[in-house]
């Protein structure tokens, strides 16, 4: 009986070890993680992020639908975890890139709108007849929605945030950006940012994306196969 449960304590440790490097990776390395090992988790992290925003805004860009709602990015996203799968990175680090990735995909495509509309938009100016959301007589911080009529004197469908502002009251004039190719649906005119401004608010997603396939890959080290087993030596 002692020595079955010196045989259960003594594996305890093994156990933990294995548990660990399946959660977090291996990371079988002493000092500085592999420069390899780096650039490639450096260029995983890259691709995939090129991947999700450049599909987007192609789709935004050509009006494919499927790719400007973002449905392309999230196939890239899925094909990324795939990868960390495969290299048999550390499940809470794949975890961590497919939230990071899954949410580049679904910031990009207002971003990828923006893209296009900075690109090839045409700003002209609309009758806003009515004002809704915050109290329009009320000071606040709330986002004010204007009802407006298009260049042709036709009501718009959809209700412009940007340039509505809690001063704006019925008859007033703001200006709408329009796509000339008609592709994306219009939008009120920010500052005169270019079309890279538009895509800058992805920046926190794209930098913390690539760090975490860093980390990932990096951790992923082996110094050997995995064990398949610990049976008695012939």
């Amino acid at each position: 009986m002692p020595r079955v449960q010196h045989s259960a304590t003594a594996a305890e440790p093994h156990l933990m070890e294995r548990l660990r490097s399946m959660v977090w990776g291996p990371a079988e390395f002493v000092g500085l993680p592999p420069l390899r090992l780096t650039a490639k988790g450096i260029l995983a992290g890259c691709l995939a992020a090129v991947a999700i925003i450049g599909s987007t805004v192609a789709g935004a860009w050509y009006g494919i639908t499927g790719l400007a709602a973002g449905e392309g990015g999230l196939v890239c996203a899925a094909l990324l975890v795939l990868y960390l799968c495969g290299v048999r990175a550390g499940r809470a680090l794949v975890g961590a890139v497919a939230v990071l990735a899954v949410g580049l995909a679904l910031q990009t495509p207002q971003a990828a709108a923006g893209f296009v509309l900075a690109e090839r938009g045409r700003p002209e100016s609309v009758v806003v007849v009515s004002v809704e959301g915050a109290s329009a007589d009320a000071p606040g911080s709330g986002r004010y929605l204007c009802s407006v009529l298009d260049r042709d004197g036709v009501p718009m469908k959809l209700r412009i945030w940007r340039g509505c502002e809690q001063t704006t009251r019925p008859g007033d004039a703001i200006t709408v950006v329009y796509d000339v190719e008609g592709r994306v649906p219009p939008r009120g005119a920010e500052g005169g940012g270019s079309a890279l401004d538009a895509l800058s608010g992805l920046d926190g997603w794209l930098a913390g994306l690539v760090f975490a396939c860093v980390v990932a890959v990096v951790r992923s080290h082996r110094l050997s196969a995995p064990d398949r087993g610990h049976g008695p030596s012939p």
